[in-house]
């Protein structure tokens, strides 16, 4: 019977010594060192979960950056919303309309049921606090008179959306090439842009005002705006229904003969040229100072307006 190598015993079962004065198997060593490190498995599972993770963060971040973004632009629509109206109902409390001068002092109301582009214009001595006043009131002239007009128009960088526009211009003078070509946006995105007009013999509200010797009593305003260019529903809307205080100076009262006031003892106008207010050198027009029983200076209504001089 062979028996084995005694050698090849000893060195089976020697353990081999360490650097630290220790010594280790050749089993324990094999044991250890696939202990020591990671799968495949369990690396692939490991990228798995911190993949999920990651995206879970970047998804939430998303969110919370887009939802950001809607705010802030849900409160510049509603910002300009509020500006664009304010700016109108402030310029109407301020509307001018004389009735002998009706060629500069125009009221053109114009909307999109018509056919043609949403257009509202008339003049106004606008207040101290309005848009681009810097431009016209500066220390060489002072243009608070002036028309204002308010277009609905496509917006020059995106075709799909509309915008509400100002132009103005001082009331004798044409528009500039600046002004025309470079209005003052207040409102983007705008879905619609309606104005309505209270007609006192209809009793009734109408979008159009054919009355080109007078202004309505009430205007009402519709300004609706979306979120969405491509989409025509609107994200939100606001009405403003503006009194006018202002009413049209009837010619009369723009073209002075003789005396305003006769015998209620008013104000005294004189014509250029003339001799105590009558064009003809006189005191008195076509005898005596009322003018065929009544003085044309007065209102209508007022005193003297058919009867005599006291």
């Amino acid at each position: 019977m062979n028996l084995p190598n005694r050698n090849l015993l000893n060195r089976q079962t020697v353990p081999k010594s360490r650097g630290d004065g220790t010594s280790l198997s050749t089993f324990q060593r094999f044991h250890d060192s696939t202990h020591n490190a990671f799968t495949l498995i369990e690396i692939m599972v490991a990228i798995a979960i911190f993949s999920i993770v990651v995206a879970s963060i970047y998804t939430t971040w998303t969110l919370v950056i887009r939802a950001a973004q809607s705010g802030e632009n849900a409160a510049a629509q509603a910002q300009r919303e509020r500006i664009a109206v304010r700016a109108i109902e402030d310029s109407l409390q301020c509307i001018q309309s004389f009735q002998a001068s009706m060629a500069y002092y125009s009221f053109i109301v114009q909307n999109a049921d018509s056919g043609e582009q949403p257009t509202f214009s008339y003049v106004s001595r606008v207040p101290a606090v309005f848009p681009r006043n810097g431009k016209f009131i500066t220390g060489e002239h002072d243009f608070d008179v002036r028309r204002l007009t308010f277009t609905v128009e496509s917006d020059k960088n995106d075709d799909q959306q509309k915008d509400l526009v100002l132009r103005q211009n001082p009331i004798l003078m044409d528009m500039d090439a600046d002004e025309q070509s470079y209005p003052l946006v207040l409102a983007r995105n705008v879905k619609d842009f309606i104005v309505e007009c209270w007609d006192t013999n209809q009793m009734e509200w109408v979008t159009e005002w054919d009355d080109t010797n007078s202004i309505p009593p009430i205007v009402r305003v519709t300004l609706s705006m979306g979120g969405d260019p491509s989409s025509t529903k609107a994200q939100m809307s606001v009405t403003r229904e503006i009194s006018i205080e202002s009413s049209t100076v009837p010619s009369i009262v723009q073209t002075p003969r003789g005396q305003f006031g006769g015998g209620g003892g008013g104000p005294q106008f004189q014509v250029p040229g003339s001799a105590g207010g009558n064009p003809n050198g006189g005191n008195n027009q076509r005898g005596g100072n009322n003018n065929r029983g009544g003085n044309p200076g007065n209102f209508p209504g007022g005193p003297n307006r058919r009867g005599g001089g006291q």
